[in-house]
């Protein structure tokens, strides 16, 4: 059950000039169902990705990693879901690389302008005859008005389809920004098992885009956590075409800005469709810490209340057991954390202050937060003015169903 999820209509999904996408059933676990895509790029397009930090890094990362290292001139783009080809070794390096030969064959490109992405079950090898078998069939199908198609086909465990789009002007000229993400177990960033991608038909200069990439995953991708797993797939791309005409060469460029914040909102929207259609979620949940000393102690507070299963299975109750938020806050690990200048609210409720429960609150006030689709949790330290935010869901036993029956 996604929870406020906003699926835009197709007519509202814009295109992106020199971005054309096909899909292909190429039965890489279930027969019959959608699950090969491919990105063709116009020539000229700029590309630039964030990966995950999983030492057990799938072969689809790796190869993408040396392909962006090799130099400009992606031209392609080829996802596949139903097997990770994560924990399979060298014989895993070589199925990666023959889906790369294979596209860039039919494409007259070189195998170094392929970038190839996978998502599915771990420790299995990649199907990878199927795959390539399939590939004419999505370069036939490819479109520029298939965002649609491909963020059904890249789907695992998702229950709907995450896409944005937008149009901006910039100077004179209209751009687009359109994206899809797919995610909703094994959700902990750096990265999570997601995989994000995100075009622009405004160009961007490749020494502009890598920074811009990684400014807005972590804006985004690296706030969010379902269940504190961190995958062996994790990918986010940006595309910058320059069909439209735009080319932004330098941050100074007006344009610049707007692009970037534009780009951001996409990402941010993005990954909170993930959280919103988690395993099980029934509770999109916003973790908001505030007056700490440094990013990385209000990231700590915020993901130890994230990741507590005792916190997201009150929240999955609609029991304000709020003792057990106050307990994720004081193992965080801020040694010299002073518990008297905390404070606690649930929505608009103040529960703790002054290291305790705040004489005005009523337990009937939590309880009427907590039965909230979407609710807001807000930790004062009391120790400096950084604040930040990390989205998180509850556990339900939907969650328990969904991963003890995923390989059945």
């Amino acid at each position: 059950m996604a929870i406020n999820l906003h699926i835009p209509a197709r007519d509202a999904i814009h295109p992106v000039s020199g971005v054309r996408i096909g899909t292909a059933a190429a039965g890489v676990r279930k027969a019959g169902r959608r699950d090969l895509t491919v990105l063709l790029l116009a020539e000229g397009a700029t590309v630039a990705g964030v990966f995950t930090k999983n030492r057990f890094r799938a072969a689809p990362v790796q190869v993408c990693e040396a392909h962006l290292a090799a130099g400009p001139g992606i031209r392609a783009l080829v996802i596949n879901t139903g097997n990770a080809n994560a924990g399979t070794g060298e014989p895993g390096l070589r199925a990666a690389q023959q889906t790369c030969n294979a596209l860039a064959t039919h494409l007259g490109l070189r195998a170094e302008q392929i970038l190839p992405f996978s998502t599915g079950v771990i420790l299995e090898p990649l199907p990878v005859d199927r795959i390539v078998q399939a590939l004419p069939a999505a370069i036939t199908d490819a479109a520029d008005d298939h965002w649609f198609e491909a963020a059904h086909s890249i789907m695992t465990t998702d229950t709907q389809p995450k896409i944005h789009s937008a149009r901006i002007v910039l100077g004179d000229t209209p751009v687009a920004v359109t994206g899809i993400s797919k995610g909703a177990g094994m959700i902990r960033p750096n990265m999570a098992t997601m995989l994000g991608f995100l075009a622009t038909d405004a160009g961007l200069a490749p020494a502009l885009l890598q920074p811009l990439v990684r400014s807005i995953a972590d804006q985004s991708f690296n706030r969010i956590t379902v269940d504190g797993d961190t995958s062996t797939n994790d990918s986010f791309i940006v595309i910058a075409t320059g069909a439209s005409g735009v080319h932004i060469e330098s941050a100074d460029d007006p344009r610049y800005a707007p692009l970037a914040q534009a780009l951001t909102d996409a990402a941010r929207d993005l990954a909170q469709k993930i959280v919103r259609d988690a395993e099980g979620a029934t509770k999109f949940m916003t973790i908001r810490v505030e007056d700490a000393a440094t990013t990385d102690e209000a990231l700590r507070v915020a993901y130890a209340i994230a990741h507590s299963p005792l916190v997201k299975t009150a929240f999955y109750a609609s029991d304000p057991n709020l003792g057990r938020i106050l307990a994720a806050i004081g193992y965080a690990g801020i040694d010299d954390l002073d518990v008297g200048r905390i404070r606690l609210w649930l929505g608009d409720v103040l529960v703790a202050r002054d290291g305790g429960r705040d004489p005005d609150y009523r337990e009937e006030d939590g309880q009427r937060i907590m039965r909230e689709a979407e609710i807001l949790v807000r930790v004062s330290l009391g120790r400096g003015r950084i604040a930040d935010t990390v989205y998180t869901c509850d556990f339900s036993h939907d969650y328990v169903s969904i991963n003890a029956d995923y390989r059945s």
